[in-house]
């Protein structure tokens, strides 16, 4: 009798332990609009739900990259044409980590040249595909079929999908430490892994510039702390001079501003002040650069 009886209370502790997920994976479903996204486009079938450990059946060869952003759950579904079902929109929502890991994702996909579409915290369109970002959510529709359907069909189950979205349709406030003159707002990303290539830069901001006419690339890396920041610039240092690429530093209390020549990267330019590590590479001007990191350095500390 006690035998059975621990036998039930493990049963019901499994249960109670697999009902958040049960519940997060409904909650992922319902942001699919039913019965269809647009005028006379149905939901053909039903949602399907995927996990980190089934994303592959979905997007075969591109799954790992969601992983590093926080990626814990997809629900995609088929709208086909009620006048021809053989042409259709699929919506997939990845659920990301936070706000910042779905920007990450849709700057991945970002295209230089698509238009941009006014929904969410930012959104792009193409004859055969629309993304966007809204809250910690990444939605993708793409055309299925012989035909594309018109833009406007994108457009209004975007709309939809949006509607049921959690109402924070703003961008990653990081993104702000970018808005100083020169910087290609359209360029910028978030590397959730090894920035630069480098684990001691574990993520971050990155964007392209240009100065006095030369392009060059920003980043940024936000750590808890002014040490740990401190520590990063440190591992870099280490790195340039096992390289050979001794580097010239300033030092003050508050700050240290580094110059050197990366084997990567050609001249860069890199200042750590508060718990910010930000930097300039593939320089030309040193001098330029440098102001150019101090203006994004305020922008990130907020002076």
């Amino acid at each position: 009798m006690k035998s059975a009886c621990l036998n039930i209370l493990l049963i019901l502790c499994l249960l109670c332990a697999a009902l958040p997920a049960v519940a997060a994976e409904n909650a992922l479903q319902k942001f699919l609009p039913a019965p269809a996204c647009a005028d006379g486009w149905l939901m053909d079938g039903k949602v399907n739900l995927y996990t980190r450990d089934n994303l592959f059946e979905r997007i075969n060869g591109e799954s790992e990259l969601y992983f590093p952003y926080g990626f814990d759950g997809l629900a995609s579904a088929r709208y086909a044409s009620k006048q021809n079902p053989q042409i259709a929109v699929e919506a997939d929502i990845y659920r990301m980590g936070s706000l910042l890991d779905a920007f990450g994702m849709f700057a991945n996909y970002r295209r230089e040249d698509d238009p941009e579409a006014a929904i969410g915290g930012e959104g792009t369109i193409s004859p055969t595909q629309m993304f966007f970002y809204q809250d910690r959510y990444l939605v993708r529709l793409q055309a299925s079929g012989p035909a594309n359907p018109p833009p406007e069909i994108f457009l209004a189950c975007a709309r939809a999908i949006a509607g049921k979205l959690p109402a924070n349709p703003g961008k990653p406030k990081a993104l702000e430490a970018f808005d100083v003159p020169g910087v290609d707002r359209k360029s910028e990303r978030y590397i959730a892994s090894s920035l630069l290539g480098y684990d001691f830069f574990r993520s971050g901001l990155m964007a392209d510039a240009l100065l006095k006419g030369q392009p060059v690339q920003l980043f940024l890396v936000t750590e808890d702390s002014r040490e740990a920041a401190r520590a990063v610039l440190e591992q870099y240092r280490a790195y340039l001079k096992k390289e050979g690429k001794e580097a010239h530093v300033g030092e003050t209390p508050e700050r240290i501003i580094l110059t050197a020549v990366d084997p990567l990267y050609g001249t860069v330019v890199v200042e750590q002040a508060s718990r910010f590590v930000i930097g300039a590479v593939r320089v030309g001007d040193a001098n330029a650069a440098q102001q150019l990191v101090e203006q994004v350095l305020k922008r990130a500390s907020g002076r």
